[in-house]
């Protein structure tokens, strides 16, 4: 079961995303397009929610990839391979 929800996204420009997840209901995080993927950029934090670990970016990039139909490019992305 995963532990946050994309709850909607919006397009914010030339390849940008805003997203908004359960975990973090008062922060906007944009994704920026690297490729044919989409990566965590920036964010508009409210002191509000929880601290973002790295698996929470991890699974709000999957979540987020997910939906705009890029997954795949994700997974394969040269930062996940093993050398």
């Amino acid at each position: 079961m995963k532990s946050i929800e994309l709850v909607k996204w919006s397009y914010s420009g030339i390849k940008k995303v805003r997203g908004y997840f359960s975990k973090f209901p008062h922060s906007v995080i944009y994704f920026r397009r690297a490729r044919s993927y989409y990566l965590v950029y920036t964010l508009d934090w409210d002191e509000r929610d929880p601290v973002m670990t790295e698996g929470d970016r991890e699974e709000m990039q999957v979540l987020l990839n997910e939906e705009l139909g890029h997954i795949s490019a994700y997974k394969k992305r040269k930062s996940r391979r093993i050398h």
